[in-house]
C-alpha cells in the first residue's frame, strides 16, 4: 500500500513538475509569469482526446499533434499578447502578467465552445498496461510519466548549459540589451522561449489524460496554479527546483489523500509550501535576492 502511494504521488509530481518547467522557462528568460500556460497545457490534452479517442490513431500521433498544436499556440502568445507589450515604452511591468492573465480565460472559454463542458474521456490501451512487482501493481504509464520528466529536465539543463543557443538564451536571461549589442537575436530566442514551453505544456497534457483517463476545460486554471506554487518553491527560474518542488507537492498531495483529508489536499500542501518558504524565501534552490545578478 505505502509503496504503490509512493509510485503515485511521484507520477503526480512528475507531471506537476513538467508544467512547471515551462512556468520557470518563461520566467527565467522574460521575468514574467505566464498565467496562460495552464489553458495552453489544458489544449495539449484535449488534442491528444481528439487524435487517439475520437479519431483512434497512435499515440505517438497524439503526442506529435499537440507539440505542434500547443507550439504554435505559444507563438500567438508571444507575438499578440507578449511582444507588443515588451516593445511598447511606459509599460506598466505587470501589464504582461495581466495580458497572460486574459489568455487564460479566453482559452478556456474557448475550449468551452470548441469541447463542451465537463470530463472527456481519454481512452488509450497504454494507459491499461501494467506489471506485477511482487504484490505491487506499476503502470506502465506512471514509468513514462517519470522517465519523460527526467528527460526533459535533463535535456533542458544540457541545451542551456551546454549548447550555443542555450548559452544565448541564458545571455538573454541576464541582460536583454546587453546581450542585443552582443549580436543574439533577442527576439528570436524569446519566442522559442515561449514556443518550447508550450510545447512541454502539450506533453504534460497528454500525460495528465493517459494517468486520469480523463480531461476537463477546468483543469487548465488548477495545474497553472499549482506549476505557479511550485517554481516559487524550487526557486524563481531554477529547472532543478522545478523537478523537486514538483516531486514535493505530488508526495504530498498524494499522502494527504491517503492518510488525512482529501477535502483539504491542496490547502496543507500549499500550507506545506508557505512552511518551506518562511524557512528559505528564495526557494530550495534560489539564489538570495542580494546574490542575483542584475
Amino acid at each position: 500500500m505505502l509503496i504503490e502511494q509512493l509510485i503515485n504521488g511521484i507520477t503526480l509530481g512528475s507531471i506537476y513538475a513538467i508544467v512547471a518547467l515551462g512556468f520557470t522557462l518563461v520566467f527565467g528568460v522574460l521575468g514574467i509569469v505566464n498565467m496562460g500556460h495552464g489553458e495552453i497545457f489544458m489544449f495539449g490534452a484535449f488534442i491528444g482526446v481528439l487524435v487517439t479517442t475520437t479519431f483512434g490513431l497512435p499515440l505517438w500521433l497524439a503526442f506529435l499533434a499537440a507539440i505542434i498544436v500547443t507550439a504554435f499556440m505559444g507563438y500567438l502568445l508571444e507575438r499578440f499578447a507578449l511582444r507588443p507589450l515588451r516593445n511598447h515604452q511606459g509599460s506598466n511591468h505587470l501589464a504582461p502578467l495581466i495580458s497572460t492573465i486574459g489568455v487564460s480565460i479566453f482559452l478556456e472559454n474557448l475550449s468551452h465552445h470548441l469541447f463542451g463542458p465537463g470530463n472527456h474521456p481519454f481512452r488509450t490501451p497504454f494507459a491499461e498496461m501494467s506489471i506485477e512487482i511482487g504484490s505491487v501493481t506499476v503502470y506502465l504509464v506512471q514509468i513514462v510519466i517519470f522517465v519523460i520528466s527526467l528527460i526533459l529536465m535533463a535535456a533542458l539543463s544540457f541545451w542551456l548549459g551546454k549548447t550555443k543557443a542555450g548559452k544565448a538564451l541564458r545571455a538573454v536571461a541576464e541582460n536583454l540589451e546587453t546581450a542585443s549589442l552582443l549580436g543574439v537575436d533577442t527576439k528570436k530566442y524569446i519566442t522559442l522561449t515561449v514556443i518550447l514551453a508550450s510545447a512541454m505544456g502539450g506533453i504534460a497534457g497528454i500525460l495528465v489524460g493517459m494517468a486520469f483517463n480523463a480531461v476537463t476545460p477546468q483543469m487548465g486554471l488548477s495545474m497553472g496554479l499549482k506549476g505557479l506554487a511550485i517554481i516559487i518553491l524550487g526557486g524563481m527560474g531554477n529547472v532543478k527546483g522545478a523537478m523537486v518542488g514538483g516531486l514535493i507537492l505530488g508526495l504530498a498531495e498524494t499522502f494527504i489523500v491517503v492518510y488525512g483529508d482529501s477535502g483539504y489536499r491542496d490547502a496543507i500542501a500549499f500550507i506545506a509550501i508557505i512552511v518551506i518558504l518562511l524557512v528559505r524565501p528564495q526557494g530550495l534552490f534560489g539564489q538570495k535576492t542580494s546574490d542575483v545578478r542584475r
